[in-house]
């Protein structure tokens, strides 16, 4: 099938890295694994992230022109290049979708959502016109494909009867992540000048304002409190909070953290095998593909239960989850895995195994098609 696929947050092809631009070119993988052809059908982006009304009215205005454009487009196809399907991934109210709605409508072609969250608590705020965006483009969906548990209530009271709002959990491509073990893990240390007497944490996090950066420094804050113990600390990721960041983890000492800048596929992995834990308080955090790939890396994770993390992680099988914000919590975790060696493995490898089983490309690649082979099918009946 044709697939008209757009991101209004951040096309997948955007310059600047994040988990939600990894998770849109996943959704295009795994599309093109089902043998789908799928088309970029626009870069225009409508986040506001500072609640603006004037800066909303004219993405507004500009998403409208876009889509007329895209339906002359569409319309002067040949009929084998014509969108079967139209799938937008990621839309919540500070990030709308002007286009899929309006194109979906005039071209007659089924429309579905990827990864959206409606607030109630927005209406009449200063994002209202994006949330009034979102529940109308919810309201079109011909099906609501939903990676965060947490956003379920508020989705199923807001969809019509009838129609479909799938589980569908957040993934990645194990292979591009080594099966790290216990025993790789020497090699690993001695390439990266690592000492091999001390446990290896790791954090994966940009460096942003915001939850990021409340993030590391409560981290920071946690790391403190067992400084009695023997670790290392391996930061990766950059951005423009980098000076906080290195702020926030100063007291734990120059000799105890090594930030390794932003870093992915190949490298990004050789991190991971060198490492004994993956850390990260996880404030607000949707999901985090991180942890995903910490897991897929056999390492168990401690991190703050909050939002969809539980989605990725099962506390007490494949890592431990504490109370969001609470440092103490997340130092206790981290010293009860330091000290028990047993513990630490059984937790990784049940991590790798769920990430296999759960969390894998080929399975969501194949989920993503019985989804939208049977939607256009309903749809031509």
């Amino acid at each position: 099938m044709n697939i008209a696929f757009y991101a209004p947050l951040k096309p997948p092809d955007h310059p600047n890295p994040s988990g939600d631009r990894r998770l849109a070119r996943l959704f295009v993988d795994a599309l093109r694994m089902a043998d789908h052809r799928v088309t970029l059908a626009s870069r225009f982006r409508t986040w506001d992230g500072l609640g603006n009304v004037q800066r909303q009215m004219r993405l507004a205005r500009i998403g409208k022109r876009i889509a007329a454009r895209l339906v002359r487009r569409i319309e002067q196809l040949p009929r084998q290049e014509v969108p079967d399907i139209w799938f937008t991934y990621h839309l919540y109210h500070k990030a709308p979708d002007w286009l899929g709605p309006y194109v979906t409508a005039k071209v007659g072609i089924p429309y579905v959502i990827a990864e959206a969250s409606f607030a109630p608590k927005q209406a009449g705020g200063p994002w209202d016109t994006g949330h009034r965006a979102v529940k109308d483009a919810l309201s079109r969906a011909d099906a609501v494909l939903l990676l965060n548990p947490d956003d379920a209530e508020c989705l199923a009271r807001l969809l019509p009867e009838g129609q479909r709002l799938a589980q569908f959990p957040p993934f990645l491509d194990v292979d591009g992540f080594l099966h790290g073990s216990p025993s790789d893990r020497p090699s690993a240390r001695l390439g990266m000048g690592l000492p091999l007497d001390e446990i290896c944490l790791v954090a994966v996090g940009m460096m942003r304002v915001g939850d990021k950066l409340d993030s590391y420094r409560l981290l920071g804050e946690g790391l403190r409190k067992v400084l009695n113990l023997p670790w290392r600390l391996l930061v990766v990721g950059d951005g423009v909070a980098r000076r906080q960041v290195e702020e926030a983890l100063a007291p734990l000492g120059a000799e105890r953290v090594r930030f390794l800048g932003r870093l992915g596929g190949i490298r990004l992995a050789e991190v991971l095998r060198a490492s004994d834990i993956m850390v990260w308080p996880a404030i607000n955090e949707a999901f985090g593909m991180a942890l995903l790939e910490g897991q897929a890396a056999s390492l168990p994770v401690v991190a703050g239960d909050s939002r969809g993390v539980r989605a990725v992680v099962s506390h007490g099988r494949t890592g431990l989850l504490t109370a969001p914000g609470n440092a103490a919590q997340f130092a206790d975790a981290v010293r009860a895995l330091i000290e028990d060696p047993v513990r630490r493995r059984a937790l990784g490898e049940a991590a790798h195994a769920q990430v296999v089983a759960r969390h894998d490309l080929k399975r969501a690649s194949r989920s993503l098609d019985r989804i939208l082979v049977q939607i256009a099918h309903q749809a031509r009946g």
